[in-house]
């Protein structure tokens, strides 16, 4: 059983946040890990900060410039989660996109996710037709390949799921990631066509910000992911905002978690 299956099993409904790593330095990464484990995240997403990220709206598109402007490495990160590990077992997740991968060395990236013990990888850029070009190497180095399943993928929902490592990523709306005030996908029925050929948990991702959004996302499915309105909080707030983040997180876990 791995982190991520176990996270499920033994959490009724989680709750996942995202922050940009490196926004607006590792330092505070690493203290909001922390923080957000500590206000009931059962699962955190750390993006890595790429120039063209084509899946993000303007809030981590803005994170991921202010990280790469204050040098950010990926080195620097993998040193940063070696001392995260020395504290917490608490599953972390990637998302990236195929070329930070491809540059650094497909190997020897998920050969330094292994030594972190990072958990999953979601890479919104390599479509399921093109996966293999990176999930071998993910499956030798034990880390998981999380799927991406839209409102647009209609007949590949099914092919897609029967396939999932850790959890299926379901995106709530069209477009990128960014708070909407309101989400109509017909979230339910895709979930049920995910029933029909996996068991792998499902978690609902862009545009919830309110705890009442994530609790309605999580009624539907096993958990709710929120990116934005976290990147929000840190934008405000900087090397000052890993309370502000925690209070946010801990009254959405709090709503995902009252979810029956």
């Amino acid at each position: 059983m791995t982190r991520i299956t176990d996270v499920f099993k033994k959490n009724k409904k989680v709750f996942i946040p995202f922050v940009t790593a490196g926004d607006p330095d590792l330092a505070t990464t690493e203290k909001l890990i922390y923080a957000m484990e500590e206000a009931g995240a059962g699962i955190i997403e750390l993006g890595i900060p790429f120039s063209d990220p084509v899946a993000e709206g303007p809030v981590i598109q803005e994170a991921d410039n202010r990280a790469l402007a204050a040098g950010f490495k990926i080195d620097h990160l993998f040193e940063m989660l070696k001392k995260v590990r020395q504290h917490t077992e608490i599953p972390l997740v990637f998302l990236t996109y195929a070329n930070p991968i491809f540059t650094y060395g497909r190997d020897r990236f998920f050969a330094h996710c292994k030594e972190t013990r990072i958990d999953g990888v979601i890479v919104p850029d390599v479509p399921y037709e093109e996966k293999d070009t990176l999930k071998d190497d993910a499956v030798r180095y034990g880390v998981e390949m999380i799927s991406l399943i839209a409102p647009t993928s209609h007949d590949r929902v099914q092919m897609i799921a029967r396939e999932a490592q850790g959890y299926i990523y379901l995106v709530s709306s069209m477009g990128v990631t960014g708070v909407r005030e309101k989400i109509t996908t017909n979230l339910g029925e895709i979930v049920e066509k995910i029933r029909e050929v996996t068991d792998r948990p499902v978690a609902v991702g862009f545009g919830i910000a309110e705890p009442a959004q994530a609790a309605e996302m999580a009624a539907l499915s096993d958990g709710a992911i929120v990116g934005s309105a976290i990147v929000k909080i840190v934008a405000r707030y900087g090397k000052d905002a890993v309370e502000p983040v925690k209070a946010y997180v801990r009254e959405m876990a709090d709503a995902v978690r009252k979810v029956s």
